[in-house]
């Protein structure tokens, strides 16, 4: 299957990306994720393998995509996951507002 990931063409399989994924230790789940064989990958390491690119040149949404046509289960962020969750911790102040959390 032809797709474009970062701007650049690609001709993925589903055994090419098996494949590629084969031997590679999943990290911390921690927003998206997709299922490749019997391991749960993040989004990100899985387009950084197939496509060789650094991540930060596509998005999760790119990844998914072709992913999900692959025929491959694609998760959301895991219940639980702020949409932040690499930001500062909040909690409410005294006021009623929100403040860094003090550590």
């Amino acid at each position: 299957m032809r797709c474009v990931i970062a701007r650049y063409p690609f001709d993925l399989t589903a055994t090419g990306v098996l494949a590629s994924m084969k031997g590679v230790r999943p990290e911390l789940v921690t927003g998206a994720s997709v299922t490749v064989g019997r391991r749960r990958y993040p989004v990100k390491q899985v387009g950084r393998v197939i496509t060789r690119q650094d991540p930060r040149d596509f998005t999760e949404g790119e990844v998914t995509r072709a992913m999900a046509r692959l025929g491959f289960t694609c998760h959301g962020r895991p219940e639980g996951m702020p949409s932040d969750a690499g930001g500062p911790a909040l909690q409410r102040t005294p006021s009623g507002g929100t403040g860094p959390v003090a550590g």
